[in-house]
């Protein structure tokens, strides 16, 4: 049973399906949900439906929802180590879904960025892994959260994965500065959709990435994921078919896959994770948890 921290964020996703384009200056039909969301959060709760020790460290405000918000996620196994800031409501994510899928966000991320170093305790550290969006490593606080909890992981012998998440905020300060933000964190597992990978890497070979993190992992979508792998000086690149999932709404598809992966690559013996037999098994057990997100019933979040 792998033992999983996630460090980052917790907060309320108010969600936007219109049935039908927006129009300018008038209102569509269509359905306002409130749902539990945030990266961190999300996997981490894949992480216990998989079978994992799941614990998330996070902020929230002192308000309903994000009391809810705990509640909801320790509903599923997760134990939540959560900070209460006092003066911030619990953030909130807008997003919007196009009657083709596509997905807009617009982020008030609020207490979600009041973690602080200082919440975190070293004895929670003692995991198989530590686990951090890149939202976790932007910022002031929660920033030098994020990195303190790496400096404690790696410290107690814990691996670390990397999730880069979104484009925006990855690239805020540069390119360059994703590119040091990423070495910094020095990942042993770096998870990205090829839209990420091509903007830090300016469109060059996504394989380029294997010099950020020993292992990486390029979601595709419909296209499968890429796998690319070093091992002293021995580099390997692959690609795994899995099965296309077709949905109206992919939120949160990314980080169950992020959690399938890990669970099915920690259980794996230490000496054989690098294999591809392994590699090819913890993709194809990533789509599935994918899968299983984009099946299970969209329920909301009750206050």
């Amino acid at each position: 049973m792998p033992r999983v921290v996630v460090v980052g964020d917790l907060m309320l996703d108010v969600v936007l399906a219109p049935s039908t384009p927006p129009q300018h200056a008038t209102d569509v039909p269509g359905r306002v949900s409130l749902r539990q969301g945030g990266s961190a959060a999300t996997t981490a709760r894949w992480l216990a439906r998989l079978g994992a020790r799941s614990t998330l460290i996070c902020a929230v405000g002192r308000d309903p929802e994000g009391r809810a918000l705990v509640r909801a996620v320790e509903a599923d196994g997760v134990r939540v180590r959560a900070s209460r800031v006092a003066g911030e409501r619990t953030g909130r994510v807008g997003v919007l879904i196009s009657p083709g899928g596509e997905r807009s966000f617009v982020a008030d991320r609020g207490a979600a960025d009041g973690l602080r170093a200082e919440d975190l305790r070293a004895s929670t550290f003692e995991v198989d892994l530590v686990h951090v969006p890149v939202y976790t490593l932007i910022g002031k606080s929660l920033a030098l959260a994020g990195r303190r909890a790496i400096e404690l992981g790696r410290g107690a012998g814990a691996l670390v994965s990397l999730d880069l998440a979104s484009v925006w905020p990855l690239l805020a300060g540069g390119r360059a500065a994703a590119v040091r933000l990423v070495r910094d964190a020095e990942p042993n597992v770096l998870f990205a959709t090829a839209g990420e990978a091509d903007a830090i890497l300016g469109g060059r070979d996504p394989s380029r990435l294997v010099e950020l993190a020993p292992l990486v992992v390029v979601k595709r979508g419909a296209g499968g994921a890429s796998v690319v792998a070093r091992e002293g000086g021995r580099r390997m690149a692959f690609d795994v078919a899995t099965m296309p999932l077709d949905t109206p709404d992919s939120t949160g598809a990314g980080d169950a896959f992020d959690a399938g992966f890990l669970v099915s690559w920690l259980s794996a013996e230490a000496g054989s994770r690098a294999r591809p037999t392994a590699l090819r098994r913890a993709v194809l057990a990533a789509n599935r948890a994918a899968a299983r997100q984009l099946a299970a019933p969209r329920r909301d979040l009750s206050l």
